[in-house]
């Protein structure tokens, strides 16, 4: 059956030492996760962390050059570890919930700063700041078999070379495996969503011809461009 309107491109990334893609299905994110960072942000470590999410046409595959957005004059880069799943349910256990991991990578939530401080202060939704187009840089997922689980590794983030964000993801105040059961408490998971991780120190501003390089170890690397501003 056709269409009435053309059908949206559907979101896939690349998959480690495979032909085959990675189909994402919805993009979970998670703040306040690291304690330095809530630190940096003035926020309260004691808190859970936040479960946002990012639409799925957000991604941009492998990296490579982004615009800079529209709506914004401080646009920052959060590096994560990424989580992909290949099977969910509601209420997973933390017991239980490595074996619906399908692979780990990496990825950068941007955000438009500048909008961050209202929208928390008024209580308001977060896509504007979270949401926009192209905010999600992904790179190729690496299946378990391959890393392993990720759970001990090096998470670097350098803007021109220069190293901004350093951290051990061993340092996540919640644990891979706890994020996924606290999502699960809230909505169904699917094989085909990702989760964010949340993001370490050291978060800071990028402009047009800024170039981005995460790692996290084991992982495939990611590297973003801030382009010319959208039109």
């Amino acid at each position: 059956m056709t269409t009435v309107v053309e059908a949206p491109t559907p979101a896939e990334l690349a998959v480690t030492g495979a032909d085959a893609t990675f189909p994402v299905r919805r993009i979970y994110c998670i703040g306040k996760n690291y304690v330095a960072h809530i630190h940096e942000m003035n926020a309260d470590e004691r808190d859970p962390p936040v479960i946002f999410m990012k639409p799925r046409d957000a991604i941009v595959s492998g990296g490579g050059e982004i615009p800079y957005p529209v709506y914004t004059s401080n646009l920052h880069y959060e590096g994560e570890l990424v989580v992909a799943l290949k099977s969910g349910g509601y209420n997973i256990s933390e017991d239980d919930a490595e074996s619906h991991i399908f692979g780990y990578g990496v990825g950068l939530d941007m955000t438009r700063r500048d909008h961050q401080p209202g929208v928390l202060e008024k209580g308001l939704p977060w896509e504007v700041t979270k949401g926009f187009d192209q905010s999600c840089p992904v790179g190729e997922i690496t299946p378990v078999e391959t890393c392993g689980h990720v759970t001990d590794a090096v998470l670097q983030l350098r803007v021109n070379d220069t190293v901004k964000q350093d951290a051990n993801v061993d340092l996540m105040i919640w644990k891979t495996r706890e994020i996924i059961a606290k999502i699960s408490e809230q909505h169904e998971l699917k094989a085909g969503d990702i989760i964010m991780t949340g993001t370490p120190a050291g978060v800071g501003e990028v402009k047009t011809g800024d170039v981005i390089d995460l790692s996290v170890d084991g992982l495939s690397p990611l590297q973003v461009t801030i382009g010319k501003p959208a039109a």
